[in-house]
């Protein structure tokens, strides 16, 4: 016998009478009337969208755009629980473009692989008595590794403040957002260090956890009198790497001969940037252009940098010198990085710099789905 699931008690109804449910005309005093105008029974206020009440995207925080309390009126339908697209798979970003750029796993496949037998290699040759530095580091690549992501979890623990509603507030939201946003199921922690005058911020971990360091200089574009936007991008970039898996264990482990693969090495790490770029564009797409003037001038002259106008030279600087800086690098070069930023409809260049300038109005980008006419941008957190 299958089981029978109960049902949900059902409110008292409606009728088109008076607007009053059933339960309150039988229990009216005697002589007056079922209508609205004549009833003593107080009226129901009118129900309001059921859009109005969705559940928050992450624990402690409410869906930004959405009113504190209220609840439906008494009477009126149920409301079901609006969803918003809070906890996405991994791979793909809350607006459906693909999170992940198209040469990230296939170059990690390679390196991975070449990483491997490259520690097969190492242990035969200890086997066989032939020890140098080199083949005792891949040995013990696995212990170092875990070393080293202990020590730096640690430092920033001792040395760094951690964000808190109370310390950087605008910070930790921003987090706490990014982190919601890419359907995380635990917010990384995250600590501001003494930039003096560097403009950085990276994502790690250890064992379980995971954390983010941003630079103390970037709160200084980041206050709610200059770019808040900007701030938000960053965050979104380094929370994204975390999201995309960048800083586990195996991975690193897997990726322990990457400073030794010039340009397939250095080729993953670009392709990384531009996936934790996608995760920046889709949690505060409005700070991109701030964010990467920023990279190119600093924190003060971020403003006077025209960023159309060095996107478009992605398509005018070249050369074979363009094209070894740009293979050797662990970040793609800026021009090349504002143009992916810009134009939405392809991944970012990795090998070949962009044939022409893109065809669409000056501030009209496309932001949509890879290979896709978008038709609006995504909507920010807050």
């Amino acid at each position: 016998m299958q089981p029978i699931d109960p049902q949900p008690p059902q409110r008292p109804q409606a009728d088109q009478s008076g607007g009053q449910p059933e339960l309150l005309r039988k229990n009216a005093p005697q002589g007056s009337s079922s209508g609205s105008e004549s009833s003593d029974v107080p009226q129901p206020p009118p129900s309001t969208s059921p859009s109005a009440y969705p559940s928050a995207p992450y624990p402690g925080l409410p869906y930004p755009g959405y009113p504190t309390g209220g609840y439906p009126a008494y009477g009126s339908a149920p409301v079901p629980p609006a969803v918003p697209p809070a906890r996405q798979p991994r791979g793909l970003s809350p607006f459906g473009m693909p999170a992940r750029h198209l040469w990230e796993i296939p170059l990690l496949i390679v390196v991975v692989a070449l990483t491997a037998l490259a520690y097969l290699f190492a242990a035969l040759l200890l086997v066989f008595g032939n020890v140098n530095e080199y083949i005792l580091a891949l040995v013990f690549a696995p212990i170092l590794i875990w070393f080293g992501r202990g020590v730096n979890y640690a430092t920033q623990r001792v040395n760094g403040v951690k964000m808190s509603p109370s310390q950087f507030p605008e910070g930790y939201r921003m987090v706490q957002e990014a982190a919601a946003r890419f359907g995380m199921a635990k917010a990384p922690d995250a600590y501001v260090v003494l930039g003096n005058g560097q403009i950085n911020a990276f994502a790690s971990g250890h064992g379980f956890r995971r954390f983010v360091v941003v630079y103390s200089d970037l709160f200084e574009i980041g206050g709610a009198a200059r770019e808040p936007d900007a701030l938000a991008f960053i965050i979104g970039h380094e929370v994204g790497h975390i999201a995309a898996g960048h800083t586990s264990y195996w991975r690193q482990l897997g990726m322990f001969l990457v400073p030794f693969l010039p340009i397939i090495g250095s080729s993953l790490i670009r392709s990384q940037e531009y996936t934790a770029d996608n995760h920046g564009f889709c949690n505060r797409h409005e700070g991109a252009r701030a964010a990467m003037g920023t990279l190119a001038a600093g924190k003060y002259m971020n403003t006077m940098v025209g960023f159309d106008e060095m996107a478009d030279r992605a398509a005018q600087e070249k050369g074979f010198f363009v094209w070894i800086v740009n293979a050797l690098s662990t970040h793609p070069v800026l021009t090349w990085r504002m143009w992916a930023l810009r134009d939405r409809s392809r991944h970012g260049r990795l090998f070949w710099r962009p044939s022409a300038p893109p065809q669409f109005p000056p501030g009209q980008h496309p932001y949509g789905p890879y290979g896709e006419v978008p038709s609006l941008p995504p909507k920010p957190v807050a």
